[in-house]
């Protein structure tokens, strides 16, 4: 999909940005460029689309040298999103996502229905079409210049530092939400940004950079069991929770595979007996077919003051959730930065399979601090 091919950036008075960048990314990876200020990340990256041009060697994507094709529409074919988002404050949010296909010239009807499509990706409704950026939040102005890069469906799509100016919750369900996309549309994204975390919890492949070199190139999980030197050691923290525990990845492997719960169809009253009797004062709610649908805990019976009716009357339904395939340190992070006291887990169809609680993390919190050692 795409190619370095002995790549270099020399600005006069010899500075070298970056120095003899070799690199092949796959159509579909999420490769994540990181590093300390200053160390040609963005460089890189910007070179893709030409907006920086290279001094030594060539980019080729699908077996095309950049070079040989116009820059503009080069620019076209690629999606770009930064971190400041660009919306346009005076176009619409429909103007704002359909910018590409209008210079590309789609007719306008096909515009609007892109739009619409795109926004039903983010769970935004069609009424946001016609509103205008300052009536949107950073989150929502954000998923707009994330859709806006997908708007003429490109195969590439560069992101530089996207979520670094958005509050930490904002950020870390954008990350979620952006991830899933990707997986689902098969995209081929470059992402810049200056956070380890971020980039564990994103990235296929990292590649870290030094100096304008590359250091070391892997998957999160090869980056933090085989650090290539002192350096990405460092640079990656000694505090990550995991890499003590390489045995333990997905959240499958310590959920408790028996939650204690209730059908959304039983009373108050039964709710009421089944948390005396099991000694809890939470309870999970799923349907016949044991899909989550949301919990109830005493509080809410208690706010209501009342023991008749049933459960899915006065039930909280946006709870957090994963898939039992997340993998284990996004949810130690989440739960402890967050102070969830549990966090349901179902499988591909939201099928309650299990439950992780504060408890169970202890041990691999512990593990990982102080060792395995009495």
């Amino acid at each position: 999909m795409l190619k370095f091919d002995h790549v270099s950036k020399v600005y006069e008075g010899g500075t070298i940005a970056v120095n003899n960048i070799n690199l092949d990314i796959k159509s579909g990876e999420f490769i994540v460029f990181i590093g300390p200020s200053g160390c040609g990340k963005t460089t890189t990256m910007k070179m893709i689309n030409r907006l920086i041009e290279t001094s030594k060697g060539s980019i080729y994507i699908n077996n095309e040298n950049i070079k040989d094709k116009d820059e503009v529409e080069l620019r076209r074919s690629i999606g770009y999103v930064i971190q400041q988002i660009g919306l346009f404050p005076h176009m619409t949010i429909a103007e704002n996502i359909s910018l590409v296909p209008k210079l590309l010239n789609w007719p306008a009807d096909k515009r609007r229905a892109r739009a619409e499509e795109l926004l039903k990706l983010v769970d935004m409704s069609p009424e946001y079409l016609d509103r205008y950026p300052n009536e949107l939040s950073g989150g929502q102005q954000q998923r707009i210049g994330v859709l806006r890069a997908l708007a003429a469906d490109p195969p590439l799509i560069l992101m530089d530092e996207p979520f670094g100016a958005l509050d930490p919750i904002t950020r870390d369900s954008l990350q979620d939400e952006f991830k899933k996309l990707q997986q689902s549309l098969g995209k081929t994204i470059v992402f810049v940004t200056h956070d380890m975390d971020e980039a564990i919890k994103l990235a296929d492949r990292i590649v870290i950079m030094r100096n304008g070199e590359i250091v070391q190139v892997g998957t999160p999980e090869e980056i933090l069991s085989n650090p290539a030197d002192d350096f990405v050691e460092e640079f990656i923290g000694k505090h990550r929770l995991i890499e003590s525990r390489p045995t333990l990845q997905t959240v499958a492997q310590i959920m408790n595979e028996d939650p204690i719960t209730i059908s959304e169809d039983n009373t108050i009253s039964e709710a009421i007996k089944i948390m005396k009797n099991r000694k809890v004062d939470s309870l999970l709610v799923v349907d016949h077919d044991n899909v989550l649908k949301g919990m109830i805990d005493i509080e809410m019976i208690e706010q209501n003051r009342r023991k008749q009716g049933h459960v899915n009357q006065i039930m909280q339904t946006d709870i957090y959730k994963v898939k039992q395939n997340a993998l284990l340190r996004d949810t130690v992070r989440r739960i402890l930065r967050n102070g969830f006291r549990y966090v349901p887990v179902v499988d591909e169809k939201d099928r309650l399979t299990g439950i992780v609680t504060r408890a169970s993390l202890a041990n691999i919190v512990y593990d990982s601090i102080w060792g395995n050692d009495e």
